[in-house]
């Protein structure tokens, strides 16, 4: 029974920095029709804007992670006014292409400006608690329980507010959200600002165990990638459920059967549920009337 609670509650951590990341691609592709695939090396670039604060001022790990959030708010401002906006006319694929870009120009700034160095990042508190024989870390515990609510925050904010109405008609058809009188522009310019803050979020809950480096969100970025396939890429909620998902499973595999090729049969398996519901689990087959 221990054994079985210490993997639920490493799945629901490791599924909350999945989740955080799969929202962030999940909302700038229903509203700007594209996978970011930049989303891990601006994450990890602003991961390292945070660490850098933390070594070079002394402040706690609490004052560095909403210092690297308010940054990633800007760099994702500012990579939409400069680049995103600019390509409103362009194909789906094109765009998907200048976030390829994307990739090389963060991989090259961040060297330029932190080094190659990995830097240390601590985790949000220390200490462990027992819960039916399993210990559980007091950061594992706070990670979970902001994974949970940042999630929880965001869906209510998309199905309850106006900014959510405006992302959700956005997110159903841009011209005829423009026609009705929604601004579109800023609608996208707020996704890539909040794709990067939970992205980065993402990255400072992951930094203690790999460091901050040039490759730490790799994994993660193809991870929320799988997960908003398997998800279901016409909802919000499909691809943060299939997150935790994976995260569990890949869990449950590398234990119970094993830990070499956990990688290979979660693939495996996503692929099998992909031939039976190619719309994802909770994606809905679109019908267009020609």
């Amino acid at each position: 029974m221990s054994i079985f609670v210490q993997i639920l509650f490493n799945s629901l951590e490791a599924g909350g920095i999945y989740a955080l990341a799969t929202l962030g691609v999940i909302l700038i592709f229903r509203t700007s029709s594209a996978f970011n695939y930049a989303q891990g090396v601006i994450s990890m670039f602003c991961a390292f804007i945070a660490a850098n604060f933390l070594h070079s001022t002394g402040m706690n790990v609490w004052v560095a992670t909403i210092f690297g959030l308010f940054s990633a708010l800007l760099v994702g401002i500012f990579i939409d006014r400069v680049v995103i906006s600019r390509t409103i006319n362009l194909h789906s694929v094109s765009k998907q292409i200048i976030t390829l870009g994307l990739v090389i120009v963060f991989l090259g700034l961040a060297p330029m400006f932190f080094g190659v160095d990995p830097m240390t990042y601590p985790r949000f508190a220390h200490g462990a608690v027992t819960v039916a024989g399993a210990n559980i870390t007091h950061g594992a515990i706070i990670n979970i329980s902001i994974g949970i609510m940042v999630v929880a925050i965001l869906f209510f904010v998309i199905q309850k507010t106006k900014w959510g109405l405006a992302v959700r008609a956005t997110a159903s058809n841009g011209l005829v959200a423009r026609l009705m009188g929604i601004p579109t522009p800023v609608v996208t310019m707020g996704a890539w600002a909040i794709a990067a803050a939970l992205g980065t979020l993402a990255a400072v809950m992951r930094a203690p165990d790999t460091m901050v480096n040039l490759v730490m969100m790799d994994s993660i970025q193809i991870t929320a990638l799988l997960a908003c396939v398997l998800g279901g890429l016409g909802t919000f909620h499909g691809p943060v459920i299939a997150a935790y998902l994976i995260s569990l499973g890949r869990a449950l595999v590398a234990f119970y059967i094993s830990p070499t090729w956990s990688e290979a049969i979660i693939y495996i398996l996503i692929l099998l549920v992909l031939m039976f519901a190619p719309n994802g689990i909770f994606g809905k087959k679109v019908l267009k009337k020609v």
